[in-house]
């Protein structure tokens, strides 16, 4: 008897731990194979229902780039700008899935593993791509003969035809006080590997397939094949606590 009730006492709170576990709050940042070196970023707050299910409302902003995309260097500046690029297209993404437990996390350690679907509208938000131009005078050997003069302007291959004089990118905020939107809807589904000293600690890595599809073709750059669809693979690194 005095074996049995401590191992019975801690069954006991092993199981009334697990049950305590109603809600979650996680962010983190994201990868994937349409964005750069870091796709965006999200938050989720998810909720017990029943059993091993669960259900989730999330955001994600990601930058979403052309399969086609090049970057190029002035060699004199050392900038660089993506050649042909007429827009950045960024995507907001409010969703709602479900989820689902397939191996709980022992209360102070373990692997928890997660299976996830989501799907919701998904809100691009193209921002004219600008570059630094150099509208200087120069002679037919490429001496200045006046003042140096140059402005930022919204790229345009068939405008801006000398590359020499692409002095880089403007950067992103440039664009984004002049945004044009479409709208879209998005669908995934992954599998979440969580890892945590506690159990109300949280620290995973979710991994998975998104499909997203806008009304109309979305202009990234204009000299390559239109898009209105997307499929990415993605990897997302989240934090957060759950109670």
């Amino acid at each position: 008897m005095c074996f049995c009730l401590p191992v019975g006492w801690a069954l006991a709170q092993n199981v009334e731990e697990e049950e305590t576990y109603t809600r979650e709050f996680t962010y983190g940042i994201n990868f994937n194979s349409n964005g750069g070196l870091i796709g965006g970023a999200m938050i989720k707050s998810a909720y017990h229902l029943s059993g091993e299910w669960y259900h989730f409302w999330a955001v994600e902003v990601v930058e979403v780039k052309h399969p086609k995309e090049d970057r190029w260097q002035n060699p004199i500046t050392g900038a660089s700008y993506v050649y042909g690029k007429s827009n950045y297209l960024f995507a907001i993404r409010p969703e709602y899935g479900r989820e689902y437990t397939f191996f709980r996390k022992a209360a102070e350690s373990g692997v928890q593993v997660n299976g996830i679907v989501a799907a919701g509208p998904s809100i691009g938000l193209l921002a004219p791509y600008y570059i630094d131009y150099d509208r200087s005078q120069y002679d037919a050997n490429r001496r200045l003969t006046g003042p140096v003069v140059v402005q930022s302007e919204h790229y345009d291959p068939e405008i801006h035809k000398e590359e020499w004089r692409i002095l880089g990118g403007s950067g992103v905020f440039k664009g984004l006080a002049e945004p044009n939107f479409r709208v879209g809807a998005h669908v995934k589904a992954g599998v979440s590997f969580e890892y945590g000293r506690y159990m109300e600690s949280v620290t995973g890595i979710e991994v998975g397939v998104m499909h997203e599809a806008y009304t109309s073709k979305v202009p990234i750059i204009p000299e390559a094949e239109q898009r209105s669809q997307f499929t990415s693979v993605y990897l997302t690194l989240y934090y957060g606590r759950r109670h």
